[in-house]
């Protein structure tokens, strides 16, 4: 069960990593099973999230660094505009 946890938590890093070129964040798994953001600068390693549960730790994770836009094609703008109710 850990492991598949800390695939979770070590994929939404990696994805931050992606989103923020130039910086390097890396997650520690504490002993009671919370988990730990932490950036790596020049002055060391500093703390960015306290130690969270993973639900937490992930939605907190998503949330830094620049969102990706999402992409929308053109059936996918055909698809939503068919969704909408007319009245």
């Amino acid at each position: 069960m850990t492991a598949r946890r800390s695939t979770r938590a070590t994929a939404a890093v990696a994805r931050l990593n992606e989103r923020c070129a130039g910086r390097h964040f890396l997650m520690v798994m504490t002993g009671d099973g919370l988990f730990v953001l932490r950036e790596r600068t020049v002055e060391g390693v500093q703390e960015s999230v306290a130690a969270l549960p993973l639900d937490d730790f992930v939605k907190a994770v998503n949330a830094l660094g620049p969102q990706v836009v999402p992409r929308v094609t053109k059936n996918d703008a055909a698809f939503a505009k068919q969704l909408v109710k007319k009245t």
